[in-house]
């Protein structure tokens, strides 16, 4: 590796949303250009909360990558509290299905059928530890008493602690974490629990909401956090823990619906997936640190093996386009308009 040259072993992306349709086709090769690997959200609408259902969508997903792509989609299901034990083992024999995603009731985009009180699907999550297939969590409360700021560290000490102890074994994922008590809580924990971090939240505080006026295509959920909890985000993600790998969270919403009276939350990255977390770890001055959380360190915490191929970034500076297509609509990329000094090498 050099100063203006990177090559990596192709890395995967653990958290990612493609959507379905028009708008899957039209943002699907971006992640595919970069990734070999991707773990799929289930929030569609209905939820992809059966292994038919990840199935056919798998299917679809497959049918919309480009020719020659040796891309591979990794299904997950939607908990609910209607799913049963038996669900889960059917998800492990599939072969298909590599966790379980649990959300909030209400805590992000399509998550009204998520889960209102974790107790509730216990039986579930003890087939989950037995089965070893891991539950991935969007971990903020969802309590309007609590300080949108502060929903991440109280899910924390309200369910994630009391989940570990509960189920010592269950293989667990703390998703796009955001803040310094997250952070701590992955490093003391066992290996089998561990967590993604996002492009933006290694890049971003919470001032870039409203730099310039309000920035609605900066908001996300988790939102931005304070600059004390980004730098500690950096440290996790350059420190070579293994705990800790690539999640992007891209996740596309079209121009006018982030632009609305009730603007959506997400932040599509997909388009220079792998080329942000190239800055943040120079900015770092942790590139030698970018392949394990980029490419080794998901693959082994889900036992998948590690990519064989590679990619090469450049240092050549480039501009973000204004817009991209969402399948028919505009939709606006992260630093569209502005300069990456990374760029792929096709």
């Amino acid at each position: 590796m050099s100063a203006t040259e990177l090559t990596l072993t192709r890395p995967d992306d653990w958290h990612l949303h493609v959507r379905d349709g028009a708008l899957l086709a039209a943002v699907l090769p971006d992640t595919a250009r970069r990734f070999g690997r991707a773990i799929i959200m289930p929030n569609l609408k209905p939820p992809v909360a059966s292994v038919a259902q990840a199935r056919d969508y798998r299917d679809r997903i497959l049918a919309a990558l480009p020719e020659g792509s040796r891309f591979q989609p990794l299904m997950t299901l939607y908990l609910t509290e209607t799913t049963t034990p038996d669900d889960i083992v059917e998800a492990r024999e599939s072969g298909i299905v590599h966790a379980v995603k649990y959300y909030p009731a209400g805590a992000t985009t399509n998550a009204a059928s998520g889960v209102t009180d974790l107790r509730r699907v216990y039986p579930v999550l003890e087939a989950m530890q037995k089965h070893g297939l891991p539950l991935l969590m969007h971990g903020e409360v969802t309590d309007h008493a609590v300080d949108m700021f502060d929903r991440e560290p109280v899910f924390v000490e309200r369910h994630l602690a009391p989940l570990q102890q509960d189920f010592p074994e269950l293989r667990m994922v703390l998703e796009h974490i955001t803040t310094r008590e997250a952070a701590q809580f992955v490093q003391a924990a066992p290996a089998h629990v561990g967590a993604t971090i996002t492009p933006q939240h290694l890049l971003m505080n919470r001032n870039a909401i409203f730099v310039g006026g309000l920035r609605p295509h900066h908001y996300c959920l988790p939102v931005l956090k304070r600059e004390t909890h980004r730098q500690a985000l950096v440290a996790a993600a350059v420190g070579g823990d293994p705990s800790f790998f690539l999640g992007t969270d891209s996740a596309p919403h079209p121009r006018h619906a982030k632009e609305s009276a009730c603007g959506c939350a997400g932040i599509y990255s997909a388009h220079a997936g792998i080329e942000f977390y190239a800055e943040a770890f120079e900015a770092a001055g942790a590139l030698d640190k970018l392949e394990g959380f980029a490419s080794f360190h998901g693959a082994d915490f889900y036992g998948l093996p590690r990519n064989t191929d590679t990619i090469t970034l450049r240092k050549t500076p480039w501009t973000v386009p204004d817009e991209v297509d969402f399948g028919g609509v505009p939709g606006v990329p992260l630093r569209a308009g502005e300069a990456l000094g990374w760029r792929l090498d096709d």
